[in-house]
């Protein structure tokens, strides 16, 4: 079943990259010392909302790292998305852009909270910083998809607040190339 979520992944990564641009694709990488692409999330990364039972972690984000952007980057965009939250429609956990061309990763916890190095947006929680898998009871691994666009617009070209879908809206024509890993978690 992973597999072939995974074989899916990488069909539509690679549409997405090249709706994106390809300039240097296949040197552009995300990843994380604390998971493989494909690898389940820890815990400890899972939210932490008072009040919902399907919040069990500590909402501690996991470490990130990029190498191989174009040269030509001007900021970076960060998103995180559940494909499988709210029942097929989707939940965006992180919205953060505007981070500098020199910045090349985010230690554990760093963006669990606000952050000089990026520009929140808003995520479905209303938050501009990471929240964590909230994964209902009883339905199953969640793909937490993690998208890095390198884009050709200055840091500061954005307001604070946009929310994915007007993100995507404002770097349209302004993009270079893109990268993605994903991260499982279910309830425990």
């Amino acid at each position: 079943m992973i597999a072939k979520y995974v074989s899916r992944l990488a069909l539509a990564s690679g549409i997405a990259l090249c709706a994106f641009g390809s300039a240097n694709a296949a040197d552009f990488l995300l990843t994380s010392p604390a998971f493989q692409d494909g690898g389940k999330l820890q815990v400890k990364n899972a939210g932490n909302r008072a009040g919902s039972p399907n919040c069990v972690g500590q909402n501690v984000s996991p470490p990130l790292q990029w190498s191989g952007a174009p040269a030509n980057t001007k900021s970076f965009v960060l998103l995180m998305f559940d494909p499988e939250g709210r029942g097929g429609l989707g939940v965006s956990h992180w919205v953060a852009y505007g981070i500098a061309p020199t910045v090349t990763g985010f230690a554990e916890g760093e963006v669990s909270k606000e952050s000089d190095k990026y520009i929140g947006g808003k995520s479905l929680m209303g938050v501009g910083h990471y929240s964590g898998p909230c994964t209902p009871t009883g339905t199953g691994y969640h793909h937490y998809t993690f998208t890095l666009i390198a884009t050709d617009l200055d840091p500061k070209a954005l307001k604070p607040g946009l929310t994915r879908e007007e993100v995507f809206d404002a770097i349209k024509g302004h993009t270079i190339s893109a990268t993605g890993l994903v991260g499982l978690f279910t309830h425990p």
